[in-house]
Protein backbone atom coordinates (compact mmCIF):
# COMPACT_ATOMS: atom_id res chain seq x y z
CA UNK A 1 0.00 0.00 0.00
CA UNK A 2 2.60 2.48 -0.74
CA UNK A 3 1.50 5.76 -1.53
CA UNK A 4 1.43 7.43 -5.22
CA UNK A 5 -1.18 9.77 -5.02
CA UNK A 6 -1.15 13.83 -3.96
CA UNK A 7 -4.73 13.11 -2.82
CA UNK A 8 -5.71 16.54 -1.63
CA UNK A 9 -6.84 15.89 1.47
CA UNK A 10 -6.11 18.72 3.96
CA UNK A 11 -4.39 16.02 7.28
CA UNK A 12 -2.84 18.94 8.13
CA UNK A 13 0.66 20.65 7.53
CA UNK A 14 3.26 17.55 7.28
CA UNK A 15 5.89 17.55 9.34
CA UNK A 16 8.67 16.78 7.14
CA UNK A 17 11.35 19.08 7.51
CA UNK A 18 10.66 19.95 10.65
CA UNK A 19 12.94 17.06 12.76
CA UNK A 20 15.73 19.13 14.64
CA UNK A 21 16.60 17.19 17.40
CA UNK A 22 20.13 15.59 16.77
CA UNK A 23 19.33 12.00 17.04
CA UNK A 24 20.15 9.31 19.95
CA UNK A 25 22.55 6.72 19.50
CA UNK A 26 21.59 3.23 19.38
CA UNK A 27 22.24 1.01 22.43
CA UNK A 28 23.56 -2.29 21.99
CA UNK A 29 21.00 -5.18 22.94
CA UNK A 30 18.97 -5.08 26.08
CA UNK A 31 20.49 -2.16 27.29
CA UNK A 32 19.50 0.87 28.02
CA UNK A 33 19.32 3.76 25.80
CA UNK A 34 19.60 7.44 25.99
CA UNK A 35 16.81 9.48 26.36
CA UNK A 36 14.86 11.15 23.38
CA UNK A 37 15.30 14.75 22.62
CA UNK A 38 11.80 15.83 22.04
CA UNK A 39 11.53 19.22 20.17
CA UNK A 40 7.92 20.89 19.49
CA UNK A 41 7.13 20.24 15.61
CA UNK A 42 3.27 21.31 15.64
CA UNK A 43 0.74 21.69 12.60
CA UNK A 44 -2.27 23.64 12.33
CA UNK A 45 -3.88 20.34 13.14
CA UNK A 46 -2.09 18.80 15.69
CA UNK A 47 -0.59 21.61 17.58
CA UNK A 48 0.74 19.03 20.49
CA UNK A 49 2.77 16.97 18.13
CA UNK A 50 7.00 16.38 18.84
CA UNK A 51 9.84 15.13 16.78
CA UNK A 52 12.87 13.44 17.68
CA UNK A 53 15.62 10.44 16.07
CA UNK A 54 17.17 7.91 17.15
CA UNK A 55 20.08 5.62 15.50
CA UNK A 56 19.43 2.42 15.01
CA UNK A 57 22.04 -0.45 13.77
CA UNK A 58 21.95 -1.00 9.70
CA UNK A 59 22.42 -4.44 10.59
CA UNK A 60 21.13 -5.94 14.38
CA UNK A 61 23.77 -8.35 14.13
CA UNK A 62 26.28 -5.71 14.24
CA UNK A 63 24.93 -3.51 16.98
CA UNK A 64 28.37 -1.05 16.70
CA UNK A 65 28.30 -0.77 12.98
CA UNK A 66 27.21 1.67 10.41
CA UNK A 67 23.66 3.04 12.01
CA UNK A 68 20.75 4.65 10.33
CA UNK A 69 17.97 7.29 11.58
CA UNK A 70 14.96 6.80 12.39
CA UNK A 71 12.35 9.74 12.53
CA UNK A 72 9.92 9.68 15.24
CA UNK A 73 6.78 12.08 16.00
CA UNK A 74 4.88 12.24 19.36
CA UNK A 75 1.34 13.28 20.76
CA UNK A 76 2.20 13.12 24.64
CA UNK A 77 -0.60 11.68 26.87
CA UNK A 78 -2.10 14.32 28.72
CA UNK A 79 -4.23 11.68 31.76
CA UNK A 80 -2.34 11.00 34.65
CA UNK A 81 -3.50 6.79 34.08
CA UNK A 82 -1.00 6.64 31.67
CA UNK A 83 -0.97 3.53 29.48
CA UNK A 84 2.71 3.73 27.54
CA UNK A 85 3.34 4.46 24.28
CA UNK A 86 1.34 3.61 21.60
CA UNK A 87 3.63 3.35 17.79
CA UNK A 88 1.09 3.22 14.83
CA UNK A 89 1.88 2.59 11.43
CA UNK A 90 -0.03 2.77 8.21
CA UNK A 91 1.77 -0.08 6.09
CA UNK A 92 3.22 -0.29 3.25
CA UNK A 93 6.25 -0.93 3.78
CA UNK A 94 7.75 2.44 2.47
CA UNK A 95 4.44 4.19 4.02
CA UNK A 96 5.56 7.32 6.07
CA UNK A 97 3.93 7.11 9.58
CA UNK A 98 4.88 10.44 11.08
CA UNK A 99 1.80 11.65 10.51
CA UNK A 100 0.08 9.22 11.98
CA UNK A 101 0.52 9.99 15.28
CA UNK A 102 -1.50 13.40 15.27
CA UNK A 103 -4.31 11.35 13.21
CA UNK A 104 -4.73 8.56 15.76
CA UNK A 105 -4.45 10.62 18.97
CA UNK A 106 -7.12 13.31 17.53
CA UNK A 107 -9.24 10.66 15.82
CA UNK A 108 -9.49 7.94 19.07
CA UNK A 109 -12.26 9.45 22.29
CA UNK A 110 -10.08 11.66 23.80
CA UNK A 111 -9.94 10.39 27.27
CA UNK A 112 -8.79 7.20 25.48
CA UNK A 113 -5.98 8.92 23.60
CA UNK A 114 -4.76 11.12 26.32
CA UNK A 115 -3.64 7.45 28.57
CA UNK A 116 -1.13 7.50 25.54
CA UNK A 117 1.82 8.21 24.07
CA UNK A 118 1.02 8.50 20.38
CA UNK A 119 4.37 7.88 18.32
CA UNK A 120 4.50 7.99 14.73
CA UNK A 121 7.45 6.65 12.94
CA UNK A 122 9.36 6.67 9.34
CA UNK A 123 10.57 2.87 9.01
CA UNK A 124 13.74 2.10 7.84
CA UNK A 125 14.74 4.28 4.31
CA UNK A 126 11.17 6.18 4.54
CA UNK A 127 10.96 9.66 4.34
CA UNK A 128 12.43 11.24 7.20
CA UNK A 129 14.91 8.52 7.93
CA UNK A 130 18.19 8.20 6.66
CA UNK A 131 19.14 6.78 4.09
CA UNK A 132 15.81 7.55 2.01
CA UNK A 133 15.70 5.51 -0.62
CA UNK A 134 15.03 6.24 -3.71
CA UNK A 135 15.75 4.32 -6.91
CA UNK A 136 15.19 5.34 -10.10
CA UNK A 137 13.04 9.00 -10.09
CA UNK A 138 10.70 9.40 -12.21
CA UNK A 139 9.84 5.71 -12.81
CA UNK A 140 5.85 6.02 -12.77
CA UNK A 141 6.29 9.51 -14.99
CA UNK A 142 3.22 9.40 -17.67
CA UNK A 143 2.81 8.17 -20.29
CA UNK A 144 4.45 4.80 -19.71
CA UNK A 145 3.98 1.24 -22.25
CA UNK A 146 0.14 -0.10 -21.71
CA UNK A 147 0.50 -2.77 -18.73
CA UNK A 148 -1.24 -5.48 -20.77
CA UNK A 149 0.90 -7.19 -23.43
CA UNK A 150 -0.38 -7.83 -26.63
CA UNK A 151 2.65 -9.09 -28.31
CA UNK A 152 6.11 -10.13 -26.75
CA UNK A 153 8.11 -7.06 -27.77
CA UNK A 154 5.24 -4.92 -25.76
CA UNK A 155 6.05 -7.85 -23.10
CA UNK A 156 9.61 -7.17 -23.27
CA UNK A 157 9.58 -3.50 -22.91
CA UNK A 158 7.74 -3.87 -19.70
CA UNK A 159 10.13 -6.13 -18.83
CA UNK A 160 13.08 -3.96 -19.67
CA UNK A 161 11.38 -1.63 -17.19
CA UNK A 162 11.01 -3.56 -14.50
CA UNK A 163 14.78 -4.71 -14.62
CA UNK A 164 16.40 -1.50 -14.80
CA UNK A 165 14.78 -0.49 -11.48
CA UNK A 166 15.93 -3.19 -9.66
CA UNK A 167 19.32 -3.00 -11.60
CA UNK A 168 19.32 1.05 -10.04
CA UNK A 169 18.45 0.13 -6.93
CA UNK A 170 21.24 -1.97 -6.78
CA UNK A 171 23.59 0.76 -8.09
CA UNK A 172 22.57 2.98 -5.82
CA UNK A 173 21.93 1.31 -2.62
CA UNK A 174 23.58 -2.15 -3.09
CA UNK A 175 24.87 -1.03 0.78
CA UNK A 176 21.78 -0.67 2.37
CA UNK A 177 19.47 -3.37 0.42
CA UNK A 178 20.67 -6.30 2.30
CA UNK A 179 19.06 -5.07 5.06
CA UNK A 180 15.53 -3.80 4.05
CA UNK A 181 13.75 -6.02 5.30
CA UNK A 182 10.58 -6.66 8.04
CA UNK A 183 12.70 -8.63 10.39
CA UNK A 184 15.48 -6.06 10.20
CA UNK A 185 12.27 -2.99 10.52
CA UNK A 186 10.60 -5.24 13.32
CA UNK A 187 13.45 -4.91 15.22
CA UNK A 188 13.90 -1.31 15.06
CA UNK A 189 10.51 -1.22 16.76
CA UNK A 190 12.65 -2.91 19.47
CA UNK A 191 15.31 0.11 19.28
CA UNK A 192 12.37 2.69 19.01
CA UNK A 193 11.18 1.13 22.07
CA UNK A 194 14.04 1.21 24.43
CA UNK A 195 15.12 4.80 23.72
CA UNK A 196 11.22 5.38 24.69
CA UNK A 197 11.91 3.94 28.32
CA UNK A 198 9.10 1.84 28.58
CA UNK A 199 9.25 -1.78 29.08
CA UNK A 200 6.47 -2.82 27.27
CA UNK A 201 4.69 -1.41 23.90
CA UNK A 202 1.00 -0.82 22.57
CA UNK A 203 0.96 -1.18 18.81
CA UNK A 204 -1.49 -0.11 16.16
CA UNK A 205 -0.93 -1.03 12.29
CA UNK A 206 -2.51 -0.91 9.24
CA UNK A 207 -2.22 -3.08 6.35
CA UNK A 208 1.27 -3.89 5.54
CA UNK A 209 1.63 -2.46 9.34
CA UNK A 210 -0.01 -5.61 10.86
CA UNK A 211 2.19 -7.69 9.48
CA UNK A 212 5.13 -5.69 10.80
CA UNK A 213 3.67 -5.85 13.62
CA UNK A 214 3.28 -9.53 14.10
CA UNK A 215 6.59 -10.32 13.53
CA UNK A 216 7.80 -7.62 16.41
CA UNK A 217 5.34 -9.72 18.54
CA UNK A 218 6.99 -12.64 17.32
CA UNK A 219 10.73 -11.62 17.80
CA UNK A 220 9.47 -9.86 21.39
CA UNK A 221 6.23 -11.11 22.64
CA UNK A 222 7.32 -10.09 26.18
CA UNK A 223 7.53 -6.49 24.93
CA UNK A 224 3.79 -6.27 23.60
CA UNK A 225 1.05 -4.86 25.78
CA UNK A 226 -1.85 -4.77 23.11
CA UNK A 227 -1.80 -4.90 19.68
CA UNK A 228 -4.35 -3.95 17.22
CA UNK A 229 -3.81 -5.39 13.51
CA UNK A 230 -6.54 -3.70 10.72
CA UNK A 231 -6.75 -5.00 7.23
CA UNK A 232 -4.57 -7.47 7.59
CA UNK A 233 -1.97 -9.05 5.41
CA UNK A 234 -2.36 -12.98 5.25
CA UNK A 235 1.47 -14.39 6.50
CA UNK A 236 0.61 -17.25 4.67
CA UNK A 237 1.26 -15.26 1.47
CA UNK A 238 4.39 -13.38 1.84
CA UNK A 239 4.76 -11.64 -1.28
CA UNK A 240 3.97 -13.04 -4.39
CA UNK A 241 0.70 -15.45 -3.32
CA UNK A 242 -0.40 -12.53 -1.64
CA UNK A 243 -0.06 -10.31 -4.65
CA UNK A 244 -1.72 -13.02 -7.20
CA UNK A 245 -5.09 -13.00 -4.89
CA UNK A 246 -5.35 -8.97 -4.97
CA UNK A 247 -5.52 -9.63 -8.59
CA UNK A 248 -8.58 -11.10 -8.26
CA UNK A 249 -10.26 -9.22 -5.47
CA UNK A 250 -9.40 -5.94 -6.89
CA UNK A 251 -11.48 -6.70 -9.78
CA UNK A 252 -14.21 -7.75 -7.76
CA UNK A 253 -13.75 -4.57 -6.36
CA UNK A 254 -14.05 -2.50 -9.82
CA UNK A 255 -16.71 -4.32 -10.96
CA UNK A 256 -18.95 -3.11 -7.11
CA UNK A 257 -17.22 0.16 -8.15
CA UNK A 258 -19.47 -0.27 -12.04
CA UNK A 259 -22.15 -1.60 -10.34
CA UNK A 260 -22.67 1.71 -7.76
CA UNK A 261 -22.51 4.05 -10.99
CA UNK A 262 -25.02 1.78 -13.08
CA UNK A 263 -26.78 2.34 -9.50
CA UNK A 264 -26.93 5.78 -9.92
CA UNK A 265 -27.49 6.52 -13.74
CA UNK A 266 -29.19 9.35 -13.16
CA UNK A 267 -26.30 11.36 -11.76
CA UNK A 268 -23.75 9.75 -14.26
CA UNK A 269 -25.65 9.01 -17.38
CA UNK A 270 -23.64 5.68 -18.34
CA UNK A 271 -26.86 3.09 -18.09
CA UNK A 272 -28.17 1.05 -15.42
CA UNK A 273 -26.46 -2.08 -16.23
CA UNK A 274 -23.39 -3.10 -14.31
CA UNK A 275 -21.95 -5.43 -17.17
CA UNK A 276 -22.62 -1.92 -19.51
CA UNK A 277 -20.24 0.38 -17.22
CA UNK A 278 -17.72 -2.04 -17.22
CA UNK A 279 -17.92 -2.27 -20.41
CA UNK A 280 -18.00 1.51 -21.17
CA UNK A 281 -14.80 1.79 -18.67
CA UNK A 282 -12.39 -0.57 -20.63
CA UNK A 283 -13.82 1.51 -23.95
CA UNK A 284 -12.12 3.99 -22.20
CA UNK A 285 -8.85 2.52 -21.84
CA UNK A 286 -8.74 1.81 -24.55
CA UNK A 287 -9.35 4.76 -26.30
CA UNK A 288 -6.49 5.98 -24.08
CA UNK A 289 -4.04 3.05 -24.53
CA UNK A 290 -4.29 4.34 -28.44
CA UNK A 291 -4.48 8.13 -27.62
CA UNK A 292 -3.20 9.26 -23.69
CA UNK A 293 -5.86 11.45 -22.59
CA UNK A 294 -4.71 15.20 -22.45
CA UNK A 295 -1.38 13.36 -23.26
CA UNK A 296 -1.02 11.94 -19.78
CA UNK A 297 -3.19 9.70 -19.42
CA UNK A 298 -2.60 6.26 -21.25
CA UNK A 299 -3.40 2.93 -20.00
CA UNK A 300 -1.26 2.09 -17.74
CA UNK A 301 -2.10 5.98 -15.90
CA UNK A 302 -6.02 5.03 -15.76
CA UNK A 303 -5.55 1.69 -14.20
CA UNK A 304 -3.22 3.72 -11.60
CA UNK A 305 -6.34 6.40 -11.19
CA UNK A 306 -9.46 3.99 -10.51
CA UNK A 307 -7.10 1.68 -8.23
CA UNK A 308 -7.52 3.68 -5.16
CA UNK A 309 -11.11 3.08 -5.46
CA UNK A 310 -10.60 -0.86 -4.86
CA UNK A 311 -9.02 0.69 -1.43
CA UNK A 312 -11.87 3.31 -0.82
CA UNK A 313 -15.34 3.60 -2.14
CA UNK A 314 -15.00 7.19 -0.78
CA UNK A 315 -13.35 7.89 -4.15
CA UNK A 316 -15.86 6.77 -6.03
CA UNK A 317 -17.85 9.52 -6.80
CA UNK A 318 -14.70 11.39 -7.90
CA UNK A 319 -13.94 8.84 -9.98
CA UNK A 320 -17.21 8.67 -11.53
CA UNK A 321 -17.39 12.70 -12.53
CA UNK A 322 -13.92 11.87 -14.56
CA UNK A 323 -15.35 8.57 -16.25
CA UNK A 324 -18.64 9.95 -17.07
CA UNK A 325 -17.43 13.29 -18.61
CA UNK A 326 -14.76 11.51 -20.56
CA UNK A 327 -17.15 8.95 -22.04
CA UNK A 328 -19.87 11.15 -22.59
CA UNK A 329 -18.19 14.57 -23.73
CA UNK A 330 -14.67 13.25 -24.33
CA UNK A 331 -13.44 15.62 -21.41
CA UNK A 332 -9.62 14.55 -21.31
CA UNK A 333 -9.18 17.39 -18.78
CA UNK A 334 -11.09 15.77 -16.50
CA UNK A 335 -9.07 12.40 -16.84
CA UNK A 336 -6.20 14.45 -16.17
CA UNK A 337 -7.37 16.08 -12.90
CA UNK A 338 -8.30 12.85 -11.36
CA UNK A 339 -5.08 11.57 -12.57
CA UNK A 340 -3.10 13.70 -10.94
CA UNK A 341 -5.06 13.36 -7.74
CA UNK A 342 -5.33 9.82 -7.40
CA UNK A 343 -2.93 8.15 -10.05
CA UNK A 344 0.26 10.39 -10.54
CA UNK A 345 3.57 9.22 -8.07
CA UNK A 346 5.39 12.45 -6.93
CA UNK A 347 8.84 12.72 -4.80
CA UNK A 348 7.42 10.64 -1.73
CA UNK A 349 5.41 7.92 -4.21
CA UNK A 350 9.30 7.54 -5.54
CA UNK A 351 10.41 6.70 -2.12
CA UNK A 352 7.73 4.71 -0.89
CA UNK A 353 8.02 2.31 -4.63
CA UNK A 354 11.99 2.30 -3.98
CA UNK A 355 10.94 0.32 0.09
CA UNK A 356 8.27 -1.34 -0.84
CA UNK A 357 10.29 -3.43 -3.68
CA UNK A 358 13.34 -3.51 -1.28
CA UNK A 359 11.63 -5.46 1.47
CA UNK A 360 9.05 -7.33 -0.65
CA UNK A 361 11.98 -8.54 -2.58
CA UNK A 362 13.93 -9.28 0.36
CA UNK A 363 11.48 -10.64 2.66
CA UNK A 364 10.72 -13.75 0.23
CA UNK A 365 11.17 -15.49 -2.60
CA UNK A 366 9.88 -14.64 -5.91
CA UNK A 367 9.87 -17.33 -9.07
CA UNK A 368 13.04 -16.12 -10.77
CA UNK A 369 11.65 -17.65 -14.03
CA UNK A 370 9.63 -14.89 -15.85
CA UNK A 371 7.55 -18.06 -17.83
CA UNK A 372 5.77 -18.16 -14.01
CA UNK A 373 4.94 -14.68 -13.72
CA UNK A 374 3.90 -14.68 -17.58
CA UNK A 375 1.40 -17.69 -16.89
CA UNK A 376 -0.27 -16.92 -13.68
CA UNK A 377 -0.99 -12.97 -15.17
CA UNK A 378 -2.25 -14.63 -18.35
CA UNK A 379 -4.25 -17.09 -16.67
CA UNK A 380 -5.52 -14.62 -14.21
CA UNK A 381 -5.85 -11.79 -16.46
CA UNK A 382 -8.55 -13.80 -18.42
CA UNK A 383 -10.87 -13.64 -15.32
CA UNK A 384 -9.48 -10.42 -13.55
CA UNK A 385 -8.55 -7.80 -16.54
CA UNK A 386 -8.64 -4.63 -13.88
CA UNK A 387 -5.13 -4.65 -12.74
CA UNK A 388 -3.63 -8.11 -12.54
CA UNK A 389 -0.60 -6.56 -15.40
CA UNK A 390 -0.37 -3.32 -13.74
CA UNK A 391 -0.22 -5.35 -10.56
CA UNK A 392 2.58 -7.72 -12.13
CA UNK A 393 4.88 -5.23 -13.40
CA UNK A 394 4.57 -3.41 -10.33
CA UNK A 395 6.01 -6.67 -8.47
CA UNK A 396 8.53 -7.42 -11.58
CA UNK A 397 11.40 -5.94 -10.48
CA UNK A 398 11.23 -8.99 -7.52
CA UNK A 399 12.18 -11.19 -10.36
CA UNK A 400 15.74 -9.72 -11.12
CA UNK A 401 16.77 -8.04 -7.73
CA UNK A 402 20.12 -8.06 -6.89
CA UNK A 403 19.71 -9.44 -3.59
CA UNK A 404 18.97 -13.04 -2.62
CA UNK A 405 15.57 -13.27 -0.17
CA UNK A 406 15.12 -14.40 2.98
CA UNK A 407 12.61 -16.62 4.40
CA UNK A 408 9.58 -15.30 5.90
CA UNK A 409 9.45 -15.73 9.76
CA UNK A 410 6.34 -17.44 10.79
CA UNK A 411 4.37 -15.01 12.78
CA UNK A 412 2.51 -17.89 15.15
CA UNK A 413 2.49 -16.86 18.94
CA UNK A 414 1.15 -18.36 21.96
CA UNK A 415 2.73 -15.72 24.20
CA UNK A 416 0.65 -12.83 23.59
CA UNK A 417 -1.85 -11.01 25.20
CA UNK A 418 -5.04 -11.06 23.65
CA UNK A 419 -4.70 -8.92 20.41
CA UNK A 420 -7.78 -7.01 18.62
CA UNK A 421 -8.14 -8.17 14.83
CA UNK A 422 -10.65 -5.93 12.59
CA UNK A 423 -11.15 -6.59 8.86
CA UNK A 424 -13.43 -5.86 6.61
CA UNK A 425 -15.09 -8.98 4.46
CA UNK A 426 -14.58 -7.55 0.71
CA UNK A 427 -11.42 -5.35 1.20
CA UNK A 428 -9.39 -5.72 -1.96
CA UNK A 429 -5.71 -4.74 -0.53
CA UNK A 430 -5.81 -7.49 2.18
CA UNK A 431 -8.49 -10.00 1.27
CA UNK A 432 -10.71 -11.84 4.22
CA UNK A 433 -8.75 -15.17 4.30
CA UNK A 434 -5.48 -13.43 5.80
CA UNK A 435 -7.22 -11.89 9.12
CA UNK A 436 -8.80 -15.60 9.13
CA UNK A 437 -4.99 -16.88 9.54
CA UNK A 438 -3.81 -14.33 11.95
CA UNK A 439 -6.52 -15.18 14.51
CA UNK A 440 -5.42 -18.75 14.33
CA UNK A 441 -1.75 -17.97 14.37
CA UNK A 442 -2.17 -15.36 17.26
CA UNK A 443 -3.81 -17.42 20.31
CA UNK A 444 -6.33 -15.62 22.06
CA UNK A 445 -6.83 -13.11 19.80
CA UNK A 446 -10.60 -11.37 19.05
CA UNK A 447 -11.79 -10.92 15.21
CA UNK A 448 -14.32 -8.60 14.50
CA UNK A 449 -15.44 -8.48 10.97
CA UNK A 450 -17.07 -5.45 9.08
CA UNK A 451 -19.81 -7.63 7.26
CA UNK A 452 -20.15 -6.68 3.42
CA UNK A 453 -17.14 -3.77 3.86
CA UNK A 454 -14.85 -3.37 0.56
CA UNK A 455 -12.37 -0.57 2.30
CA UNK A 456 -9.22 -1.15 3.49
CA UNK A 457 -8.42 0.57 6.67
CA UNK A 458 -11.65 0.38 8.88
CA UNK A 459 -11.24 1.96 12.26
CA UNK A 460 -11.03 5.50 12.73
CA UNK A 461 -13.31 6.26 9.70
CA UNK A 462 -16.77 6.50 10.39
CA UNK A 463 -18.14 3.11 11.58
CA UNK A 464 -18.71 3.55 15.27
CA UNK A 465 -19.40 -0.01 15.66
CA UNK A 466 -15.60 -0.61 15.11
CA UNK A 467 -14.59 1.94 16.92
CA UNK A 468 -15.89 0.57 20.46
CA UNK A 469 -14.40 -2.11 19.76
CA UNK A 470 -11.08 -0.34 19.34
CA UNK A 471 -11.94 2.33 21.98
CA UNK A 472 -12.28 -0.49 24.97
CA UNK A 473 -9.52 -2.70 23.92
CA UNK A 474 -7.17 0.52 24.24
CA UNK A 475 -8.82 1.61 27.16
CA UNK A 476 -8.39 -1.63 29.33
CA UNK A 477 -7.71 -4.78 27.11
CA UNK A 478 -11.64 -5.73 26.77
CA UNK A 479 -11.68 -7.85 23.34
CA UNK A 480 -15.30 -9.44 22.64
CA UNK A 481 -15.08 -13.51 22.63
CA UNK A 482 -17.74 -15.05 20.34
CA UNK A 483 -18.50 -18.57 19.20
CA UNK A 484 -18.05 -18.58 15.24
CA UNK A 485 -15.04 -17.33 12.89
CA UNK A 486 -15.71 -13.79 14.10
CA UNK A 487 -15.54 -13.01 17.55
CA UNK A 488 -18.07 -9.76 16.69
CA UNK A 489 -19.55 -8.45 13.59
CA UNK A 490 -20.72 -4.89 12.60
CA UNK A 491 -22.24 -3.81 9.34
CA UNK A 492 -20.56 -2.02 6.43
CA UNK A 493 -20.84 2.08 6.33
CA UNK A 494 -23.70 3.15 3.36
CA UNK A 495 -21.97 3.29 0.02
CA UNK A 496 -21.62 6.75 -0.97
CA UNK A 497 -23.92 9.40 -2.63
CA UNK A 498 -22.97 11.27 -5.48
CA UNK A 499 -21.74 14.65 -4.88
CA UNK A 500 -22.76 17.70 -6.60
CA UNK A 501 -21.52 17.81 -10.21
CA UNK A 502 -19.75 20.70 -9.42
CA UNK A 503 -18.09 19.54 -5.89
CA UNK A 504 -17.18 16.02 -8.00
CA UNK A 505 -15.69 18.21 -10.87
CA UNK A 506 -13.46 20.01 -8.80
CA UNK A 507 -11.92 17.29 -7.68
CA UNK A 508 -10.94 18.44 -4.33
CA UNK A 509 -11.67 15.39 -1.70
CA UNK A 510 -13.72 16.28 1.63
CA UNK A 511 -11.81 16.44 5.06
CA UNK A 512 -13.55 13.74 6.69
CA UNK A 513 -11.99 11.43 9.32
CA UNK A 514 -11.90 8.57 6.70
CA UNK A 515 -10.66 10.50 3.67
CA UNK A 516 -7.97 11.99 5.71
CA UNK A 517 -7.15 8.38 7.00
CA UNK A 518 -7.11 6.67 3.64
CA UNK A 519 -4.66 9.99 2.54
CA UNK A 520 -2.45 8.87 5.16
CA UNK A 521 -2.49 5.00 4.24
CA UNK A 522 -1.93 5.29 0.02
CA UNK A 523 -2.02 2.53 -1.97
CA UNK A 524 -0.97 -1.02 -2.58
CA UNK A 525 -0.77 -3.04 0.42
Amino acid sequence: MTKRAGILVAVGATVAGLLTAAPAPAAATGAPAPPLKWTGCPTENYPTLQCAKVRAPLDHSRPSGRQITLALSRVPHTAKAYQGPLLVNPGGPGGSGLSMAGFVASSLPEKTAARYDVIGFDPRGVGKSTPALNCLPGHFDPVRPDSVPDSYRAERINRDRAESFARACGEKHGDVLPYMDTVSAAKDLEVIRRALGSPQINYFGYSYGTYLGAVYAKLHPERVRRLVLDSVVDPDAVWYEGNLGQDHAFDDRHKAFAAWVAKHDAAYGLGSDPAGVEAAWYRMRAEVAREPAGGKVGASELEDTFLPGGYYNGYWPYLAEAFAAYVKEKDAEALVQVYENFGAADASGDNSYSVYTAVQCRDAAWPRHWSTWRNDSRRIHDKAPFMTWNNTWYNAPCATWPVAPLHPLPVHNRQLPPALILQATDDAATPYGGAVSMHRKLKGSSLVVEEGGGNHGITLSGNDCLDRHLTAYLNDGTVPRGRGEADAVCAALPEPKPLPAEKAAAQSVDNSRASRLHGLLGFRR
